[in-house]
């Protein structure tokens, strides 16, 4: 029968409100209150973190509790273990001593055990005539079974936010996946969008991502790359379902375009009348004016170069190397493969080639490519549409751009050097 239990720890350790809290705690537990102990100690090894313990400490919690005989804990049991340190040094893997005492401390600090300290600081236990432990003096393992029910909850709350974590992580990779395809799909089956401006979405919204990032934030970019994924699945559907109408009309082939994806672009069928003509095409009288001959590859490249960009080292030195460089741009621009494919019908495939890479130049100045192209290749279409006055108005527009720098050094060349015969061809008055 025990005479009396200590509350205070020995030598110059100082008693804390926490560890009468503790102390509090475990005369709470209720009598009938039956614990696994490692069954326990699994939880507390889960909810480690949450406690405060670590790694090494549990190591020590674990040590002790092999030092009680009975496997299960109950709350109206004496459940003080008494081990020297040598002992408890052996049975933690050779842990040295100064660590095994830091480590102790922490199990205190964490409210997981109650030092139960002698007059001299000693471990021991006292028996009776009968062989009966009267008094001990060690560790009390009691808090374990009064805040059994608390840690068990701990362990839970963090195993399912383990479990969310990886449902977060796993939704972020497939997401990842399905939109990084998708985009190559558009691509490469030249789907209508502006592909280029997709990829710089998924960039900027991916590159949020940490190298080790919290489950909230992986959850925002997961809605956020959701909502995306959503669009241009939404555009390649509608795509797909424009190229085979009759999958899902009726048995008489009738099929009715009413397609709108919502992707960052604009819709080439919505170009106004009046945004088609805004761009730099000639009028029918100097349509006339102007010479009709073939174009020659130099002077094309000279007033498009931004159309070397989307070539291996920048160089463009047959037509069919420019004709390969076209069908690049197209989808860089947005433009349908209907759009494209009339346009070199009633054009040629030449003059629809140096009209797309006069529509890439002026990108920045075009709301809309698809609908642009669409014009003009109605215009041609009306024989009043060609390639030369376009040409020539983005040649004109290079050299007036370099007569800043002329006279600002007029001993340097200008970089676009045109021949006299074309340079009398560009001061022509405009009717």
């Amino acid at each position: 029968m025990f005479t009396h239990i200590t509350t205070t720890p020995f030598g110059r350790r100082p008693m804390t409100l926490g560890q009468i809290s503790s102390q509090m705690a475990a005369k709470a537990a209720k009598p009938d209150a039956v614990v696994h102990k490692w069954q326990a100690f699994q939880d507390i090894r889960v909810a480690r973190e949450l406690l405060g313990a670590t790694d090494r400490s549990l190591t020590i919690l674990s040590a002790l509790l092999t030092f009680h005989p009975e496997t299960a804990l109950t709350g109206d049991a004496e459940l003080v273990v008494w081990p020297s340190n040598e002992q408890l040094m052996a049975r933690a893997n050779g842990m040295p001593a100064t660590t095994l005492r830091r480590h102790i401390a922490v199990l205190v600090d964490c409210g997981l055990i109650i030092r139960r300290d002698s007059p001299n600081g000693k471990r021991f236990a006292r028996k009776g005539r009968g062989g009966q432990i009267e008094q001990a003096y060690g560790f009390d393992l009691a808090p374990i079974v009064a805040r059994a029910e608390e840690v068990k909850e701990l362990a839970e709350a963090v195993q399912a936010e383990k479990k969310a974590f990886r449902v977060a992580k796993e939704r972020l990779t497939l997401l990842r996946r399905d939109v990084v395809k998708m985009i190559d799909t558009g691509i490469a089956e030249r789907v209508p969008g502006n592909w280029g401006r997709v990829q710089q979405i998924y960039q900027a919204i991916i590159g949020r991502l940490p190298r080790t990032a919290p489950r909230q934030l992986l959850e925002d970019i997961c809605v956020e790359l959701q909502d995306l994924c959503t669009q241009i699945r939404d555009v390649l559907e509608s795509f797909a379902k424009d190229q085979n109408p009759d999958a899902n009309e009726s048995h008489s082939g009738r099929h009715i375009q009413n397609s709108n994806p919502e992707l960052p672009i604009e819709s080439e069928h919505g170009f106004s009348k009046s945004e088609e003509a805004a761009g730099s095409v000639a009028d029918p009288d100097n349509l006339r004016s102007l010479p009709k001959r073939e174009l020659p590859l130099g002077i094309v490249l000279d007033a498009c170069p931004n159309l070397r960009e989307l070539v291996q080292g920048g160089e463009i030195r047959h037509w069919r190397d420019f004709l390969a460089a076209a069908e690049l741009a197209r989808p860089a621009l947005g433009i349908s493969p209907s759009a494209w494919r009339e346009a070199r019908e009633i054009l040629g495939e030449q003059h629809a080639a140096i009209t797309l890479a006069a529509i890439y130049q002026r990108a920045e100045q075009i709301n809309n490519a698809g609908g642009y192209l669409r014009s003009l290749t109605e215009r041609a279409k009306a024989e009043k549409f060609s390639t030369w006055p376009m040409i020539m108005a983005l040649v004109r527009a290079r050299l007036e751009a370099q007569k800043p720098a002329r006279v600002a050094d007029a001993g340097d060349e200008p970089r676009l050097k045109a021949s006299e015969g074309l340079l009398k061809t560009l001061q022509k008055p405009r009717p």
